[in-house]
């Protein structure tokens, strides 16, 4: 049985029937994204919590690659494709251009980047269009290495993960520097609103989207998305391997507005699962010693009690 939504596409009462979510989708099922794929998963949840009157900008990337083979496309609202390094200066131009020409209002700017186009290559682009005052919704969709072009190790892969460019062999054992903690970079620069999201919690992911498209100036959100391709898990459990994400405290549940940081779900270090059960999942993570593994712990358990020293204190300034 089907029905029809304002757009006039064809729904399912199966999709239709999600209580608390909107049922119009504007990231058209029938892309060629691998099974399991977490990245798509968060981009139809921003793109469905946005709505109709939405714009997407896009870096080359998995998600680019996979939703317009041209001549097609999965994208049901306007949407660029641009390079690795400058999506956030587009969306700079468009923001300026719709401004001139008095059609700003009610339109929402979403602006895309895998973690290579976020953490490494784009992030010059992304840091001055927040210092220029530009309003967008800038979402890092973040899989944790270059995926797209070969599963290389980028500013986002975790401490000891292997790449390609960071194989585990018998000196090293994977990536030897830690991730970069983008979500506190970001909101340094005096953004009114940042977040983490996962596709674990959509209802959690709508309501963090919808208040920072009603952010002033540029907004951020950090989303965590399980690729398993390059984290070599099973496409089944791709949910899963979210929740443990948070269960173990590897991924952190916050938003950070107005300079102040609250827990979206906070864990406590009594109540959390041990990193090993998250680590296991992964075959990027199979080398590991015990010793290893505890390591990993140790820095988890560092970042998230820094996370909790600094919670509802006003820790950034606020220029916007």
């Amino acid at each position: 049985m089907a029905c029809r939504g304002k757009e006039g596409r064809a729904f399912s009462l199966k999709q239709r029937m999600v209580k608390g979510l909107p049922y119009a989708e504007y990231f058209a099922s029938g892309h060629r994204a691998c099974a399991g794929c977490g990245e798509a998963l968060v981009v139809r949840h921003v793109v469905k919590a946005a709505g109709p009157n939405s714009i997407a900008v896009m870096s080359t990337g998995c998600m680019e690659v996979v939703s317009t083979p041209y001549p097609e496309t999965a994208w049901e609202i306007p949407w660029i494709h641009v390079a690795f390094e400058n999506n956030a200066a587009v969306a700079s131009g468009i923001d300026a251009a719709l401004k001139m020409q008095g059609k700003r209002k009610g339109i929402n700017l979403l602006v895309f980047g895998g973690d290579g186009a976020s953490f490494d290559i784009g992030f010059g682009a992304l840091s001055g269009a927040i210092e220029r005052g530009h309003r967008f919704t800038y979402i890092a969709t973040d899989n944790e290495a270059y995926m797209n072009t070969g599963v290389q190790r980028s500013g986002a892969t975790p401490f000891l993960a292997s790449t390609t460019t960071s194989p585990a062999g018998s000196k090293i054992h994977g990536k030897q520097q830690p991730k970069k903690p983008l979500p506190l970079i970001v909101a340094s620069h005096g953004i009114r609103y940042v977040a983490t999201v996962t596709p674990a919690n959509v209802f959690d992911l709508h309501k963090k989207v919808k208040k920072a498209l009603a952010t002033e100036h540029a907004s951020f959100i950090h989303a965590f998305s399980v690729c398993p391709v390059g984290w070599r898990s099973k496409s089944d459990q791709t949910i899963e391997i979210a929740k443990l994400a948070v269960q173990t405290r590897v991924f952190p549940l916050y938003e950070i507005e107005d300079g102040v940081l609250k827990f979206s779900q906070r864990i406590e270090k009594k109540n959390a699962k041990p990193v090993k059960e998250y680590l296991q999942t992964q075959g990027r993570f199979k080398h590991l010693t015990e010793e290893e593994v505890q390591k990993v712990q140790a820095y988890v358990d560092a970042r998230y009690d820094f996370l909790l020293g600094i919670e509802g204190k006003k820790c950034f300034d606020v220029l916007y």
